[in-house]
């Protein structure tokens, strides 16, 4: 990231969330379940998979957590009576994470649980640093006593490939496992992550291969050229069923490299998240992409330069 797209994004804070809102309208679905189902159906007419999920995190009291764990059902429910072709995503901290581990193991349980009799699947999305182990311990806990649930995993971490190993020596008793590499956007320190394109790109790939071939099944979350081309070869080398791995985008990114990799016979799932808490959720957007950033703000100041305007 340069300077200038650095300098955006540090400003985005600024903005008026009702301008933010504008641009961020191409990643969610909305703020209402039914947005979010209108969404899902339009995907699947086009052939492709979607995963839900219901904006949110670092909730502070149990109530809110309590909350988000009925909402995850309705979600479900909706789904199946919906016939849609698509699963649930979730972040722990806004399951009471950071409040009380038990309690949040049991909320997700109850979901993980409902999924399961309702025939669907829950990925336990990955947040930053500070929650990867209690993360990746109750995804063990949950997939130990039940296969529909997966979980994601960042190559932008040093720690991840150890991660990983240890995730497939599991498969050996539990069978497959279910995982979503992406490269991660959290901000992240240096100590403990790669900063540079290249040597992000570079364990993206690392760790592909070693959970292909360690008989996992991946989610290649990315909308690199480069990172989609790479993983074109190597399921074409290893001749991978296509049952085997899909491919992931996010809402509003890249529709034109989505409708690519569905005519070529690849599946693909798209994230669409959708809810009221839309706004930190936009700005990592915008943090992935200032360019997106600069267009709000040079919005912003066209607006305040208009005569009359205040």
């Amino acid at each position: 990231m340069n300077i200038l797209n650095t300098a955006i994004v540090l400003l985005m804070p600024l903005v008026p969330r009702k301008v933010v809102r504008y641009f961020a309208l191409r990643y969610i679905a909305g703020e209402s379940l039914d947005d979010a189902i209108r969404t899902v159906g339009d995907l699947n007419r086009n052939s492709t998979m979607a995963t839900m999920d219901v904006l949110g995190e670092d909730i502070t009291e149990k109530h809110e957590a309590i909350a988000a764990r009925e909402e995850a059902k309705r979600v479900l429910r909706a789904i199946a009576e919906n016939r849609l072709d698509a699963n649930l995503s979730l972040k722990l901290t806004q399951f009471g994470l950071k409040l009380d581990k038990s309690f949040c193991l049991g909320n997700v349980r109850e979901v993980v649980s409902l999924a399961r009799e309702l025939g669907n699947f829950i990925r336990i999305d990955m947040e930053d640093h500070t929650c990867t182990d209690d993360t990746l311990g109750i995804f063990e806990a949950l997939r130990k006593e039940c296969p529909n649930v997966g979980v994601v995993v960042q190559a932008k971490l040093h720690r991840t490939e150890n991660d990983l190993k240890r995730l497939l020596a599991l498969s050996k008793t539990l069978g497959t496992i279910n995982i979503r590499l992406c490269k991660g956007i959290y901000i992240e320190p240096e100590e403990i992550s790669y900063r540079k394109h290249d040597e992000i790109n570079a364990s993206f790939k690392r760790l592909l291969r070693l959970f292909i071939d360690g008989g996992g099944y991946v989610g290649i979350a990315t909308h690199d050229d480069d990172l989609i081309n790479d993983a074109y070869g190597y399921v074409s080398e290893k001749k991978l069923s296509g049952e085997a791995y899909e491919f992931q985008m996010l809402l509003g990114v890249r529709p034109e490299i989505r409708r690519r990799i569905v005519a070529d016979g690849h599946r693909l799932r798209v994230y669409v998240p959708y809810g009221e808490q839309w706004y930190r959720y936009s700005v990592r957007r915008f943090q992935e992409n200032p360019q997106i950033a600069g267009y709000v703000l040079k919005s912003l100041f066209s607006r305040n330069s208009r005569p009359g305007s205040k």
